[in-house]
């Protein structure tokens, strides 16, 4: 039996995210114990051109949705990148899941073919639909989610390597 699109994206995906979740809520739980401010740890960076722990849960979020969408011919959920604390992102994440859950599966019929192409700044490339899932969306999320612990872990929040594989 072949893997289906649907399976190899929507399970993971939704896995990925309520993983974020549980980090984050582990940052938060940190920073109400340590006394640490919110905002900082929110805005905290692994280095200064990077990107910081809250646009990493909306750079997921974003990575795992408009991948849904660009494989089933779908209008994804517009969010504004606004979110100011855990429990905005937590809001975010379960919109995310809420979305990539209401997508049938149905819908992802003829994915793997379908051409996907992105354009953004000096980046342009095309990809079949299973081409684009493997080698670039599921990537870029997992890059998200990875630097989202990693910003947590050198913040002092008590992260294993347990909590990123999270629950099985």
């Amino acid at each position: 039996m072949s893997l289906s699109m649907y399976q190899v994206s929507v399970p993971v995906f939704v896995r990925g995210l309520n993983v974020l979740s549980a980090l984050l809520k582990k940052g938060e739980e940190h920073a109400a114990a340590s006394g640490a401010v919110p905002d900082v740890l929110l805005g905290a960076r692994l280095a200064e051109d990077m990107l910081p722990l809250s646009a990493q849960v909306q750079r997921a979020s974003d990575a795992s949705k408009l991948c849904v969408a660009r494989l089933c011919a779908v209008d994804a959920p517009k969010f504004e990148d606004n979110e100011a604390s855990f429990q905005q992102l937590q809001e975010r994440i379960e919109k995310t899941i809420v979305f990539l859950e209401s997508v049938p599966q149905a819908q992802f019929d003829g994915a793997d073919a379908r051409e996907v192409t992105l354009a953004f700044g000096a980046f342009s490339q095309s990809f079949t639909g299973s081409g684009y899932l493997l080698t670039f969306a599921l990537p870029n999320f997992y890059f998200h989610i990875t630097t989202a612990y990693g910003i947590l872990r050198a913040q002092g929040v008590k992260l294993g390597k347990l909590d990123f594989l999270g629950p099985f």
